[in-house]
């Protein structure tokens, strides 16, 4: 691996595991073979898929819970086989999206402060998967609009509100596909693939933009992610079952930009990509690491930072989204480590002397607020994300959002956030009213 000495504000990002206190412990985290990441977070609720006798459940704890969870803890339990893949909706915090080996994608909506009895009803069940359901991922920037990959090799882009697959993939994948995700916008998807190949679709339309065969000569998953200016990052396995990381463009995907061999060990590699940084996080399953790399425009391209190391092996791995970070600590990344019996959130610092506001690190990233509904989206509208500025820091806050009918689903959270950040303003104008009321009313 080529380690250069070059200048950036990154060098020296070091991981440090929380205190004891600050785990979620006595959790049985599941125990099935598959490659997702088992675990989902956001600023309110961390949530784990867990062992289950008689089908599947995930746990969803509020983030403050920590410590030893009872074995009485209330769980979602909807599923009539184990869950393989749950994912929050970016748009609103208490909205979390969950696929099953039963074939089906349910929609649950988690009461503020988090679940006091089981719940097994979702808000919407999604069935048009023949095989098990192991791949979920909301759309960045269109409201409610959620893409499932199934082990039928098929992948379909649902309207969440009205419960309807509006697009169904099922004629290019050839085999079992291992990784789906959106590009920053959601103007495309990428796949992975078991017969070696990725591909960039246009997601309206399910056509092929780009494909690239054996991107790794290895048997085992490939993983792939969109990175900055296009660009895609992938993980996967050499003919000697070395693991590697490559960049690729896909406008000419002949050969890679740079293909790095890191070790030999056997887990599948997890990309975790920060669009604001470019710094991409690397965790195997198995694996008691994190790797990360800064990804340039400059060759060798993908520099390799440093590792983050600990002693017991990890069996999944969530990621808090920007606005749930603490700014004021210089954190740029959160993850939440599962263990076989708890969860380890790992923080990731910029290690800064000074406490005050760090923009170099923080420039404006994704909020909450969609910018195009599902049906706008779906009929040819983009929508670029809308960002948000983190200089203030971000509570969630406690006001609920409740759904009254089925079908009018998945209101957003942004209106949360703009209540907690003009927090500080409003109290000043309240003040202003008050005295005017009181000179009002003395009259």
């Amino acid at each position: 691996m080529l380690k250069v000495v070059r200048a950036s504000k990154f060098r020296h990002v070091f991981g440090q595991g929380v205190k004891a206190d600050q785990c979620y412990d006595d959790i049985r985290i599941s125990q099935m073979t598959w490659d997702s990441n088992f675990c989902s977070v956001n600023p309110k609720f961390v949530a784990m898929i867990v062992d289950a006798s008689g089908g599947g459940a995930f746990l969803v704890l509020p983030l403050n819970k920590t410590g030893r969870i009872d074995m009485s803890q209330p769980t979602v339990c909807g599923h009539t086989g184990p869950v393989l893949d749950i994912e929050f909706c970016p748009h609103n915090d208490n909205i979390i999206a969950s696929g099953s080996e039963d074939c089906s994608v349910m929609i649950w909506e988690i009461p503020e402060g988090g679940l006091v009895t089981p719940l097994k009803d979702p808000v919407v069940k999604l069935e048009g998967h023949s095989k098990r359901v192991g791949i979920l991922s909301w759309h960045p920037t269109a409201h409610n609009v959620l893409m499932s990959a199934g082990c039928d090799n098929v992948v379909i882009l649902w309207n969440v509100a009205c419960g309807e697959a509006m697009v169904r993939i099922d004629s290019v994948h050839p085999d079992l596909i291992y990784s789906a995700c959106w590009n920053r916008d959601g103007s495309q998807i990428l796949t992975s693939c078991k017969d070696k190949t990725i591909r960039v679709l246009d997601p309206r339309k399910g056509t092929v933009i780009a494909e690239k065969e054996k991107t790794h000569e290895g048997s085992r998953p490939v993983k792939a992610v969109f990175v900055s200016d296009g660009k895609i990052l992938s993980t996967g396995f050499s003919r000697m079952s070395e693991r590697q990381v490559a960049l690729w463009d896909p406008k000419s995907f002949g050969e890679p930009l740079t293909l790095q061999e890191l070790d030999t060990s056997s887990g599948v590699l997890l990309p975790f990509f920060d669009p604001d940084t470019g710094i991409v996080y690397l965790c195997g399953k198995g694996d008691s690491s994190i790797r990360y790399f800064e990804v340039t425009d400059e060759a060798p391209y993908v520099h390799y930072l440093s590792m983050y190391s600990s002693k017991e092996s990890q069996k999944g791995m969530g990621y808090m989204p920007k606005r749930g970070l603490e700014v004021n600590k210089c954190e740029i990344a959160r993850f939440y480590k599962l263990h076989e019996r708890k969860c380890e959130p790992v923080v990731m610092t910029v290690p800064r002397k000074s406490d005050l506001f760090q923009e170099d690190l923080y420039p404006d990233t994704m909020g909450p607020e969609p910018s195009v509904e599902a049906n706008e989206w779906f009929e040819g509208k983009e929508g670029q994300p809308i960002l948000i500025s983190l200089k203030d820091g971000f509570a969630t806050t406690t006001k609920t959002k409740e759904f009254k009918v089925h079908k009018s689903l998945l209101k957003t959270t942004s209106g949360e956030l703009e209540t907690s950040i003009s927090a500080a303003k409003s109290f000043r104008v309240w003040k202003l009213e008050f005295v005017f009321w009181c000179q009002f009313s003395h009259l």
